[in-house]
């Protein structure tokens, strides 16, 4: 985990711990979340072959970083935040 994660973590009052992934930004609508979508591949044995998955989640945006649907971000594990929070946007990648 770098420096910046944890000054992130340290301004946002959270721990970042567990993974940490790359997704895409889906919906801005609510007020300091975001829903962020990542996709992945499953091998499935029987027919030899990958299919494609995805996860989608709401996560935690810092007053600091601006985001927009669209954007690439790297969104980090934390304690829960609320109900369906429990991930944060620790930083942005692309616009």
């Amino acid at each position: 985990m770098s420096n910046d994660y944890a000054e992130i973590a340290e301004q946002e009052d959270v721990s970042i711990r567990g993974g940490v992934f790359v997704g895409e930004v889906q919906s801005t609508k609510m007020q300091k979340s975001a829903t962020v979508r990542w996709e992945y591949t499953e091998k499935i044995p029987k027919y030899e072959r990958y299919e494609r998955r995805n996860t989608k989640i709401t996560a935690h945006v810092p007053e600091d970083i601006e985001v927009e649907e669209g954007d690439q971000v790297r969104v980090a594990e934390t304690r829960p935040i609320s109900k369906t929070k429990s991930h944060v946007i620790v930083e942005t990648i692309e616009q």
